[in-house]
This record gives structure tokens, C-alpha cells and sequence, in this order.
């Protein structure tokens, strides 16, 4: 039976759009407990082994503190700093050991920094982030028994599976990074306190997929969402005068009209250039990449992104392994 991983971000949920908007303060106390849940439920469906990412604030020990559990609790070996680099080194220690899926406590920017690292490796996400639109609002104990099937069960990733979309962006034909929801571009000169929610700012907006019901930049694609045209496609949005405006839920409790210059769908595998330079790149949430005059950086949708694992499939599985126990 091969283990399933957790990576919980002692960071995710508190940066600076506690101050600047609404949104809510996700603790690590929380963070832990919603972990107990998941382990106990993993035990219920005799997990033997559980991979656990190290931090400063202990959030996997201390959900393991005063469990009755049985399966084998293993730390990762390795050095974590406290930046996003601790939660993708751990993916890729992840990769390496063959887990079944990994379970993420984070946001969009947690889930993007792991998806650079895990390979084909599932995902699990659990939202505990600021802009939640890659991660799921999911109860621990009911995330906890779909990995738990994902192990038991055996089940090839194309099975238990659904793959999600990637924007990658190149510095001219080299990968430089990636993003799983949006990436937007600005007028920044620095990287600041990295979040993103300013609307005057913005130049461009683009996004791996238009749905309704996101929050963040990703929210002025739903605006502009067709009905049965455009709605789960990618989107490349010019933002300025020229075509009208929507108005979109930009951050926790931050509802803006944006001025729209035009707006297309992206397609996948086009390359797009950046049009705009100097500026600053940001990738789901966070600046990332300085984009200096003259520099040469596009971006591709592309369709093979990370899997993230099917909660109804699993759940079916979970209750045909289940049964065998009897």
C-alpha cells in the first residue's frame, strides 16, 4: 500500500489581504485540527503509512498529539525554512516515494509551488488560503477517507484522477514557472508584500479557466463568462477603456468595477506574449516575476496540469473497499 502525503502551509491564510480586505484569519490551531480529522479518518480505513511535511509550528504533530491511530506517522527528512520552497521540496520528496496522493492544507499559492514539484502525483487540496479557487472547501474527515481509498484501493491516477489546467510562462523558450488559476500583470516595480489586490494596477489578467463562483482576479473572467460559450476555457483579458466594465469580487469582501479594453479566449497551447514591460508577474496571487523592458516572457495554457484526486470516485471506491472489511 503506498502512503499518502500531507503538506499543510503554516503560512496559508494570513498575509496582507487581512488587513487590506475581509479576509478571514486561518490559524495553524485550526489547521491541526482539521489534519486530526483527516488522520483519524485514514486510520478508519487502515492506512499504513502517512508522510508528513516538517514546519516551525509543529501543525502535524500536534495533530497527531493524543490520537489513537495505527498507521506508521513519518517526517519528512529535510531542512524547511518557512517559505514556499519548504512545501514544494516536500512534494518532490513526495514524488520520489511513490505516494499515493498528496493532501494540501492552502490556498491557490500552496497548491502551485507543490503542482511544480509532485509530477503526476494526485492532489487533495483542502482550502484553508486567502483566494480559494484551485483547493476545495471539503471537511477533513471526508478528504481523509477519499485518500485514504486513493491508497487502499490501488487505483491508477487516470482513474481516480481529474487533470486541471496550467498556465506556464516562459522567459523566452525556457520555463520559468507556473500558475493554476490566474496569472495577472501589473504595474509594480517591486515584489512588496507579494499579494496582489490593487485594481488600478492591473494590465492584463489570464486564466486557466472562466467559472462562476471565484473570488480574485479569476472573478473578472467569471463576469464576462457567455453561457455555454466560454464558461470552463481559458480567458486573456486587456484590462483599460474601451468595451465597458464588470464588476468582480477581486479579494474577501473587495467588489470593484474593472474596466475592460477587450477580452478572447485562450486558447490552449497559443503562445502569448506579455504586452506590457516594465511590469510585474503575478501567479495566483503572489508577484513572482520582475518583467524588465525588452525581456521576451509569454504564457501557454496548457490542459496538463496537475490531477487532483475525484472526491466522488474515491468516495465510491472508499465504500466498495470498505465493504470488504465485513
Amino acid at each position: 500500500m503506498r502512503p499518502v502525503g500531507i503538506i499543510a502551509n503554516p503560512s496559508s491564510g494570513k498575509d496582507i489581504r487581512r488587513l487590506v480586505a475581509c479576509g478571514s484569519v486561518f490559524d495553524n490551531n485550526e489547521k491541526a485540527n482539521i489534519l486530526k480529522r483527516v488522520f483519524l479518518a485514514l486510520d478508519a480505513l487502515r492506512i499504513e503509512e502517512v508522510v508528513i511535511m516538517p514546519d516551525a509550528y509543529g501543525i502535524g504533530g500536534q495533530a497527531l498529539d493524543d490520537l489513537d491511530i495505527h498507521f506508521n506517522a513519518v517526517f519528512l527528512d529535510m531542512e524547511f525554512n518557512g517559505t514556499q520552497d519548504d512545501s514544494s521540496r516536500a512534494a518532490q520528496i513526495m514524488a520520489n516515494m511513490d505516494t499515493a496522493c498528496i493532501i494540501t492544507l492552502g490556498g491557490d499559492g500552496t497548491n502551485r509551488v507543490v503542482a511544480k514539484a509532485c509530477g503526476d502525483i494526485p492532489l487533495l487540496p483542502i482550502s484553508t488560503g486567502t483566494n480559494n479557487v484551485f483547493p476545495m472547501m471539503i471537511e477533513g474527515t471526508i478528504a481523509g477517507m477519499a485518500a485514504g481509498a486513493v491508497a487502499a484501493v490501488g487505483l491508477r491516477v487516470e482513474e481516480i484522477g481529474i487533470r486541471k489546467p496550467r498556465l506556464e510562462i516562459y522567459d523566452n523558450a525556457n520555463l520559468v514557472d507556473i500558475a493554476l488559476v490566474d496569472a495577472v500583470v501589473s504595474n509594480h516595480c517591486f515584489a512588496g508584500c507579494r499579494a496582489i489586490y490593487e485594481e488600478d494596477s492591473l494590465y492584463e489578467i489570464f486564466l486557466t479557466n472562466v467559472e462562476p463562483g471565484h473570488i480574485g482576479f479569476s472573478a473578472v473572467g467569471a463576469a464576462l463568462m457567455i453561457p455555454g460559450s466560454n464558461r470552463g476555457k481559458g480567458m486573456h483579458i486587456s484590462i483599460g477603456e474601451g468595451s465597458g466594465r464588470v464588476l468582480a469580487p477581486i479579494a474577501p469582501g473587495v467588489v470593484r468595477w474593472i474596466p475592460i479594453r477587450s477580452h478572447q479566449i485562450l486558447e490552449p497551447l497559443k503562445v502569448v506574449q506579455i504586452g506590457h514591460a516594465p511590469s510585474f508577474l503575478s501567479l495566483d496571487g503572489e508577484r513572482e516575476i520582475e518583467v524588465s523592458k525588452g525581456e521576451n516572457i509569454s504564457i501557454l495554457l496548457n490542459e496538463e496540469g496537475p490531477y487532483v484526486v475525484d472526491i466522488d470516485k474515491a468516495l465510491e471506491a472508499a465504500r466498495v473497499y470498505v465493504g470488504s472489511f465485513a
